[in-house]
């Protein structure tokens, strides 16, 4: 088989990500090196062996692996037909020093409810628009990492948080069209952002983007069924471009929105 390299690499618009990298390789293995930021390492085929702070690990599958900054660690394919991955590198805002020792002592991360979130998050990112979903996402995959390294610092499970999950629904009516970020969000209704995610989950049976995301489409039949092209509506309902509001309304309504409109 012949040597393959294939990678793509991104740096989307979402608060604490410095970088989203995709990589498929067959026969090259990493030097030892560091990075500023944190890893945060999915396998989707193969398996990467790497040595970290002189010991040895591995990437099995629903394996999520956080390798921590400024440690050496290296890495090679574990199986003759290499790996394909999907890595995101985080600043300190996302995952703070206190997590370094117990992110060398225990790199790897046998969790598939961890795994499918960290997947469903490298979708988001791939479509500009999705950034508070990616940030809600984001969020919530860094309050587990947390409980999983540190478990005895973990903050407990709070009851679903009505007043706080009606001040956001209000703010998200408010700021339709422009959005807000996750982190503006918090400030502007003084909580915490994982703890207003799941307060609007817990009260709703919704997550705010996906809220956010229905009251756009709703706004936007309207305006098709007025005779406004999709491009047009797009840009007036709060959609990154025509093919962000295409894949949102199929999603919801199960048409492209021209074929609602001719409709």
């Amino acid at each position: 088989m012949a040597p393959r390299r294939e990678i793509s690499a991104w740096r989307p618009g979402v608060p604490g990500v410095v970088e989203v990298f995709h990589a498929h390789y067959t026969k090259y293995a990493y030097p030892m090196h560091v990075h500023e930021a944190w890893t945060l390492l999915i396998v989707d085929d193969g398996a990467v062996r790497y040595d970290l702070d002189r010991h040895e690990h591995g990437t099995p599958h629903d394996t999520v692996s956080l390798l921590p900054p400024h440690i050496p660690h290296n890495g090679a394919p574990a199986t003759a037909d290499g790996f394909r991955k999907r890595v995101l590198y985080l600043d300190s805002s996302r995952l703070g020093d206190d997590l370094i020792g117990p992110a060398v002592d225990g790199p790897d991360l046998v969790d598939p409810v961890l795994r499918r979130r960290v997947g469903q998050l490298h979708t988001a990112l791939a479509h500009p628009g999705n950034e508070l979903e990616a940030d809600s996402r984001l969020t919530l995959i860094a309050e587990r990492l947390h409980g999983r390294l540190r478990p005895a610092a973990a903050v407990g499970a709070a009851r679903p948080d009505r007043p706080l999950a009606y001040r956001l629904r209000e703010l998200l009516d408010a700021r339709l069209v422009e959005g807000v970020a996750l982190d503006e969000a918090a400030r502007l209704v003084h909580a915490h952002p994982a703890h207003l995610v799941r307060a609007f989950s817990g009260a709703f049976g919704i997550a705010p983007h996906q809220y956010l995301m229905s009251r756009r489409v709703d706004r936007a039949r309207r305006l098709l069924l007025d005779g406004r092209p999709p491009g047009e509506v797009a840009a007036a309902t709060g959609f990154y471009d025509q093919s962000h509001l295409t894949r949102h309304f199929r999603r919801l309504v199960g048409v492209t929105p021209g074929r609602y409109a001719r409709s």
